[in-house]
């Protein structure tokens, strides 16, 4: 989900899109480390942030955590802001837990050429208010190939890291009492009659 600065008009794009491997190269969301930045803008004056993104993931949930079946939350797995300095740098500010209150934000520069080419204004609609978010393939300056296999060792290792994650919690949630859904009706037993 994208929300603009200063507007509040927002946006959602999806994996796949041109507009979401953009927002990708320009946030770079997989970043962990953190860069100093002058101390009034960790107290909070800052300048004015451009664009919000809520970074979630779909398809979670269940039980036992809730009463419902498996895959129809979402969850929000992050939050990034984008902002410019004075000297024209692009900045972004993330919150890598925003469900948590902690202190824990970090700063890092965005590449300035990748913010040279992205077009908030396409993104997030046109005059009339008609979102634009384009569905097109991304395309990657570095050529299709490239592109291509960065993105597949990219998602090949978060899936890896989903499905051990889930096998983790399946594992988990199979050995405790009383795992899976409740039951309201009596149980059935199998009784020995030759005795």
């Amino acid at each position: 989900m994208v929300v603009a600065g200063g507007t509040g008009r927002t946006a959602a794009v999806r994996s796949g899109q041109r507009d979401f491997a953009r927002l990708w190269q320009l946030l770079e969301p997989t970043h962990t480390g953190t860069e100093r930045v002058p101390d009034d803008w960790a107290e909070g004056s800052f300048p004015h942030v451009r664009l919000t993104v809520l970074w979630g993931l779909s398809g979670v949930g269940g039980w036992p955590s809730t009463n419902r079946p498996p895959g129809g939350d979402v969850a929000v797995e992050r939050q990034d802001q984008l902002l410019v300095a004075a000297d024209g740098t692009p900045w972004v500010r993330s919150d890598p837990s925003p469900t948590v209150e902690d202190d824990d934000i970090r700063w890092h520069r965005a590449p300035r050429s990748v913010f040279e080419r992205f077009d908030l204004a396409r993104l997030l609609g046109d005059a009339e208010g008609e979102p634009v978010a384009s569905t097109a393939p991304a395309a990657d300056p570095d050529g299709p190939v490239r592109g291509d296999v960065r993105w597949a060792v990219t998602a090949a290792a978060l899936g890896l890291a989903a499905g051990a994650g889930g096998t983790l919690l399946i594992r988990r949630a199979a050995a405790r009492r009383e795992a899976g859904p409740p039951r309201e009706e009596p149980r059935q037993v199998l009784i020995d009659l030759d005795e």
